[in-house]
């Protein structure tokens, strides 16, 4: 394959500051509103534009927007979010989810994926080259969320792998790495909570503040 050089697209017109200080999963997605292709390859080209080992560029994305198919893949998503609850935690239904949990927003998505109007699987051509498909990843998230598109990374279990291989025809010697639904929101984007960067980060030997930290 031949490699080109790529302009930065005017659309992508929000800073990368606002960008990646409004994101946040989003795992509800409106259902009459479709991304139009020049927009997924916008968002497509930001995620190869992201550094990997070597420049070796191992990622291949698959897109999938047939209605019909994405039904039948957010079925097998459904399965699989409940195979990983079972093998933890022995849950098998949002009843069994203790009230404030971390996991009552993503058990939301497990419904909602086979509405997403477009879901992105990530792969990759070599054998553990997770680390050089999760940048691009994050890159096709910010650039998503500078054209108003929501998304949220997640994965999937080892029980349905073999059938979204056979479903999507993927190669078998192809890795899988993640699964990202995209669409419009329903719902807002940011601000997010988090913990302070003070309280995670240590300051040349482990257990010592960064000097913002005392400020």
């Amino acid at each position: 394959m031949e490699m080109i050089h790529l302009e930065a697209p005017g659309e992508l017109t929000m800073s990368v500051g606002d960008a990646m200080f409004s994101q946040r999963a989003i795992r509800r997605f409106k259902r009459d509103q479709t991304i139009s292709d020049a927009h997924i390859k916008i968002i497509l080209d930001a995620a190869s534009k992201a550094p990997n080992g070597g420049n070796m560029q191992p990622a291949r994305y698959l897109v999938v927007r047939d209605r019909e198919s994405i039904k039948t893949f957010g079925a097998l998503y459904h399965e699989a979010w409940w195979a990983k609850r079972w093998d933890d935690y022995g849950w098998t239904s949002k009843e069994q989810i203790p009230s404030g949990s971390v996991y009552e927003m993503p058990a939301q998505l497990a419904d909602e994926m086979c509405n997403a109007p477009l879901i992105i699987l990530a792969f990759t051509i070599v054998q553990g080259g997770g680390m050089s498909v999760i940048p691009g990843l994050q890159n096709m998230m910010l650039a998503a969320r500078s054209l108003g598109i929501g998304s949220v990374y997640t994965t999937l279990h080892a029980k349905v792998m073999d059938r979204v291989y056979g479903m999507f025809d993927v190669p078998a010697d192809m890795e899988f790495h993640a699964c990202v639904p995209l669409g419009y929101p329903r719902g807002n984007f940011g601000p997010t909570r988090r913990y302070p960067s003070a309280q995670t980060t240590y300051w040349d030997k482990w257990d010592n503040s960064p000097p913002w930290a005392r400020e």
